[in-house]
């Protein structure tokens, strides 16, 4: 069984409101995401395919290249020339040039060199109206909303398909995604990729670009693979390490906020597999802060692939969480140590991460919280 499919019960076709949708007021009623089934049309699923709230504002303008590295200024220049030819209009007259392959590129780099940035500035070069912009998971999760063949249909309409954090992980999910952008690019679809990559993995965090042209096959003579080589330019320490909170606490703040919700974890967890992993994100609609009492080791992996998918749109849409629980001494507690060792371990450590970056940040809302 796939991560998309242990991580998705699908409950039909998704029918209501975009990824990063405007505020909307927190329905009245039991202030839980255990409360909540939103209906999603499938026209919201693909308007929510834009880069992320974090790189809502990045152009190719906001890259700064490292001048040690030449290898950004010439990726950078690079992808812009992409964006100059999916832009360009069509040439006229008698001697038009003859149509060539659309244009495949994967940004390959270690942790934090901008891989995301140049991707996201491809897009909105673009216009978001003619790109899609999503992660590896995204995708296939909304090939299990939508279906196969109506993925593909929607998707070819666009001039760019952007797949950020490909994931290598699972056979399965990767046949799905290769048959996906081999389609896609059979249409004439633009594609650009990157890889998921934490400091520790794979090389220091590169993922080997030879992995992914292996794993594409038929693709592979497509793409080219630009090279990205740098430090990290936030200068982050990736932690795995989850603040934990009084309950008593989590309860009062939450209390004093409109746009807050507070679940159990066991009760969140017990609601998920009712809802299909393409509505988490609108779970989250209208939603400023998540509290979670009672967390504790999860057990079954099933249950841990799709609260990885709900930790992606929290982080996605920068929702603060403040957790609390007796059985959490640290965020590695979360997951066993066999989980830790397996073959999703870098599901589990980016999860960590960025709950790790969230709590951090609910703490700080709950310490100034009256």
């Amino acid at each position: 069984m796939t991560p998309s499919d242990q991580a998705a019960t699908a409950t039909g076709e998704p029918t209501g409101p975009a990824r990063t949708p405007a505020a909307e007021p927190v329905p009245a009623g039991p202030r839980s995401l255990a409360a909540r089934d939103p209906r999603v049309p499938a026209d919201r699923l693909l308007g929510e395919l834009v880069p992320p709230r974090h790189f809502a504002r990045e152009s190719f303008d906001t890259y700064v290249p490292d001048p040690d590295h030449p290898s950004q200024a010439r990726a950078l220049a690079h992808v812009r020339a992409v964006a100059d030819r999916l832009t360009a209009p069509p040439a006229k007259g008698w001697f038009r040039r003859p149509r060539t392959a659309a244009p495949a590129v994967y940004l390959d780099g270690g942790f934090g060199v901008g891989k995301t940035h140049l991707l996201a500035s491809l897009a909105h070069a673009v216009g978001t109206q003619h790109a899609a912009f999503g992660t590896f998971v995204e995708y296939t999760n909304l090939v299990g909303a939508l279906g196969f063949r109506p993925t593909v249909d929607a998707l070819a309409q666009r001039r760019l398909v952007c797949i950020d954090e490909f994931e290598l992980d699972d056979p399965g999910d990767t046949v799905l995604m290769s048959r996906l952008l081999r389609e896609l690019a059979d249409h004439g679809v633009a594609l650009a990729a990157t890889s998921n990559t934490l400091p520790e993995s794979l090389g220091e965090g590169r993922f080997a670009a030879e992995d992914f042209l292996r794993e594409i096959q038929a693709l592979a003579a497509r793409f080219e693979v630009v090279r990205i080589d740098g430090e990290d330019h936030r200068h982050r320490v990736v932690t795995t390490h989850a603040p934990v909170v009084a309950a008593e606490r989590v309860a009062a703040v939450v209390g004093a906020r409109s746009d807050a919700t507070v679940d159990d974890f066991a009760s969140l967890l017990g609601h998920l597999p009712a809802v299909h992993p393409s509505r988490y994100g609108a779970l989250l609609d209208g939603v400023g802060l998540v509290g979670l009492t009672g967390v504790g080791p999860v057990t079954r992996q099933d249950v841990a692939l799709r609260l990885v998918v709900l930790v992606d749109r929290l982080y996605d849409r920068d929702v603060p969480v403040l957790l609390a629980g007796d059985d959490l001494t640290d965020g590695l507690d979360l997951f066993s140590p066999e989980m830790l060792r397996g073959g999703y371990r870098k599901k589990y450590y980016r999860a960590l991460s960025r709950l790790g970056a969230l709590a951090a940040e609910g703490a700080a809302v709950a310490a100034a919280a009256p």
